[in-house]
């Protein structure tokens, strides 16, 4: 093996495997412990150096189930708002940023990313063209985001939107909705019954 080779299957293992090391492993669950979170084994992509690098915010009680993947190159940030549910084989990429908000449920499979392959030149391979992001991609607080779901770069989902199984979001969804399709579709608007003001409440409190 050549040395240039060498050097590339090195650069493969430490971006792909390094989170097996068992010292990264525990400081990988130390990074979590210090941001009141938790990760179940395994986990998937750059997230060491990230949470160490303040490019990967998590907010407390986040939980990770098993082989979620979030991967961001050097310059890219994403953040996890408090209490949320990242459920097993999520994968967040992040080109530039991607956010999801506090206490939202991310089920199976979901794929969520600020950025899509290139690949309109003939004489290149797909794998060699690189990427291009329509802008940041956000999730709002306390969204559903059902099996399977993808959402696409530059989309914003609204607070507590549902989102259907195997849907692939490519446009905004306002606040307060239930959409599904490929591409999805709001299906309806979530409305909530008003509660009544308690009569003991102070002239200037807010409800």
């Amino acid at each position: 093996m050549t040395a240039g080779k060498a050097r590339l299957w090195w650069a493969r293992w430490r971006w792909y495997e390094r989170n097996s090391l068992p010292w990264n492993r525990v400081a990988i669950h130390r990074e979590m412990m210090r941001r009141e979170a938790f990760v179940r084994w395994p986990v998937h992509g750059n997230v060491l150096e990230a949470l160490r690098e303040g490019r990967l915010q998590i907010g407390p009680h986040v939980l990770l189930e098993p082989n979620v993947w979030i991967t961001m190159p050097s310059d890219a940030r994403v953040k996890i708002g408090e209490g949320t549910f990242i459920n097993m084989g999520v994968m967040i990429a992040a080109q530039q940023c991607v956010e999801i908000g506090a206490h939202c449920m991310l089920a199976n499979g979901c794929f969520v990313s600020d950025a899509s392959h290139h690949y309109d030149d003939p004489e290149k391979p797909i794998t060699w063209q690189g990427f291009e992001s329509k802008g940041p991609t956000r999730v709002g607080d306390n969204c559903w985001l059902g099996i399977g779901v993808v959402v696409t770069s530059g989309v914003e989902i609204g607070e507590r939107c549902v989102i259907g199984a195997n849907s692939v979001v490519t446009k905004d969804i306002e606040p307060f909705s239930i959409a599904a399709g490929a591409p999805a579709k709001v299906i309806r608007k979530i409305d909530y019954p008003s509660r009544p003001r308690s009569s003991s409440s102070s002239a200037g409190s807010i409800e």
